[in-house]
């Protein structure tokens, strides 16, 4: 019966944070520079649904173009980048056994940079099209997490220490690299705009962009969910896992893959975001508890929810103009992550 009673309360949980959602799209969809009363925006949105005219369509009115081209795709790909990288924090710090991981612990930040700076700088990539800076981004940010995979198996098995020297190393490397190529390129614009992309921003959404990172953000979180079991397991230990007749060191490798495939394509579509994936997930464990199962959907819709009220105050603070968003998270991420360093709230199921 108790156990019944927690499931309805999870469920009803998971609801009210759905709605949350659906409430914080709508506020984000009526702010900005123009605002939209809520009536206009629900008519636009019903015109949309059931209409049978494409998306991209322009000249439907400027209330259809400012909703359907300007703000939906951003609040839509905040939505998926919030609650990836929330998801992926959860599964880092499972992975490296550590609270305080986030989804670039393994250096994936830093290949992402050396990618970005080296198309910005150098022009590398300039043939995969307009978008060629965060496609190189995605690259430099997968390679370096296949590369963190290849050297932590040198010499015997991967575990959680040796994932972490390795990410260590090889993001000492790629900052090294990166700052090379700023430094020999002499080139101001070409600076100012690597500091841009590195501050983070969703202002260059598109729907074709989000049909594709879409379906891998959320069959990614689906899966996760479904491997609650192992990822518990990964909490007590290789030595007890396999006691329990599970041997994590294949599942470790594929979950990190996974992770990076979701954080390559967040840093494709909005650049260098963080602390998502290190308060939301702490936050969560310390309100549901650590149980993965439980943890992993309220990570991704608190992240979703975070992410997109992120954005609508990034448009709104600062009269006619956009803040980056990686400096507002930056501003509140900060001061919460001393907050739970000092209050020692940052155990994987209390206070430690």
């Amino acid at each position: 019966m108790k156990k019944w009673i927690r499931h309805l309360e999870f469920t009803a949980v998971l609801i009210l944070l759905a709605l949350i959602l659906v409430i914080s799209l709508f506020w984000g969809l009526g702010i900005g520079t123009v605002k939209i009363p809520l009536e206009q925006i629900y008519q636009a949105v019903a015109e949309q649904l059931t209409g049978d005219l494409p998306i991209e369509v322009v000249g439907r009115g400027p209330v259809h173009d400012i909703v359907w081209l300007l703000r939906f795709p951003r609040l839509i790909l905040a939505a998926l980048v919030g609650s990836g990288l929330a998801v992926c924090g959860v599964i880092m710090q499972a992975i490296v056994k550590n609270p305080l991981a986030d989804p670039y612990i393994l250096g994936i930040s830093s290949g992402a940079s050396l990618g970005a700076t080296s198309a910005i700088l150098l022009g590398v990539g300039a043939f995969l099209g307009s978008n060629f800076v965060g496609i190189s981004a995605f690259i430099g940010a997968f390679a370096l997490s296949l590369a963190v995979l290849f050297i932590s198996n040198l010499g015997g098995r991967s575990n959680s220490i040796k994932l972490l020297l390795a990410g260590m190393a090889l993001s000492a490397v790629c900052s090294a690299f990166s700052s090379f190529i700023v430094y020999f390129a002499n080139n101001k614009e070409g600076m100012q705009t690597v500091a841009y992309w590195m501050m983070g921003s969703l202002a260059g959404a598109k729907w074709n962009e989000i049909m594709v990172i879409a379906p891998v953000v959320i069959i990614s979180i689906l899966f996760f969910w479904t491997q609650s079991r192992v990822l518990n397991l990964m909490l007590l230990g290789d030595e007890t896992a396999i006691t329990m007749g599970t041997d994590l060191h294949v599942y470790r490798q594929w979950y990190l893959l996974i992770s990076s495939l979701i954080v390559g394509f967040a840093v494709y579509a909005s650049g260098m975001i963080g602390f998502v994936g290190l308060i939301i997930p702490h936050v969560m464990r310390m309100f549901i508890g650590p149980d993965h199962k439980r943890l992993i959907p309220t990570s991704a819709l608190v992240g979703a929810i975070f992410l997109v009220v992120c954005d609508g105050f990034c448009r709104i603070i600062i009269p006619h103009t956009e803040l980056p968003i990686g400096i507002l998270i930056s501003m509140i991420g900060a001061p919460c992550f001393i907050y739970l360093m000092i209050k020692r709230t940052y155990g994987f199921g209390g206070n430690d």
